[in-house]
């Protein structure tokens, strides 16, 4: 295995250490989003608890509203009977027992009603229970989760800083020139180091010229880095 010179060694790990930063810093990046959706979740369990409570206050004054109605009709009736006694001519008679007879059924209507807006109340009340009792039960959960997360983000936090440490060190050996190059080169994306494999770069894929072979082989002059002919980066021959 041919050896490679102190300035490729000192890019690998240089390499190696940004790439863990780069990976640290997209994980930590990532968290908030994961927060965001963990409360977005619990928003909608909220909302969908909204409109379960929702339902029901308006089935329940519904209700009201029909006992409201049912208690006019009822006092209009009263009214009706107490006329219809107290009339002498019997068209006036006739003509309150009509009246009577559609409060009646105004009633019957109403109570109809009535009960299928209790039995309709009865299902919703159910209906906000278990939405209230699955969504206590998903809460703990979630809040769970957000915790794992905030602990996760502190501890990404902490892990970069001592990785952007390592970056500081590994930089330090690295000549000014080479270091111009391969900060050019990772501004486009990693990696910028890569190992010759059959004749071919191995971040593009590419064939590389006999020069650029040769000088991964060892034939560059001092401090001169052998670079791809396709996509610029640096290469190194490793048998």
């Amino acid at each position: 295995m041919s050896m490679l010179s102190p300035l490729l060694e000192a890019l690998l790990i240089l390499q190696d250490r940004d790439t863990r930063r780069l990976g640290l810093e997209a994980q930590l990046k990532s968290v908030p989003g994961e927060i965001a959706r963990v409360e977005q979740t619990i928003a909608a369990e909220n909302a969908a608890i909204e409109d379960s409570k929702t339902e029901l206050r308006g089935l329940e004054t519904r209700k009201k509203g029909i006992e409201t109605e049912i208690g006019s009709a009822e006092a209009k009736l009263g009214k009706y009977r107490t006329q219809q006694l107290a009339v002498r001519k019997n068209d006036e008679y006739q003509a309150l027992g009509h009246e009577i007879e559609t409060v009646q059924g105004q009633i019957g209507e109403f109570e109809v009603t009535e009960l299928e807006v209790m039995y309709a109340i009865d299902e919703a009340k159910k209906k906000f229970a278990a939405a209230a009792a699955l969504m206590k039960q998903n809460i703990a959960g979630h809040e769970a989760r957000i915790r794992g997360l905030r602990e996760r983000e502190a501890s990404l936090g902490a892990e970069l800083q001592a990785v952007q440490a390592e970056v500081g060190a590994a930089r330090a050996p690295v000549a000014a020139p080479a270091l111009r190059v391969y900060d050019e080169m990772a501004a486009r994306g990693m990696p910028v180091v890569v190992r010759i494999i059959d004749g071919k770069c191995g971040g593009c894929h590419l064939k590389i010229s006999s020069e650029a072979e040769s000088a991964a082989r060892g034939k560059a002059a001092p401090g001169e880095l052998a670079r791809c002919d396709q996509c610029a980066r640096i290469v190194y021959w490793d048998s």
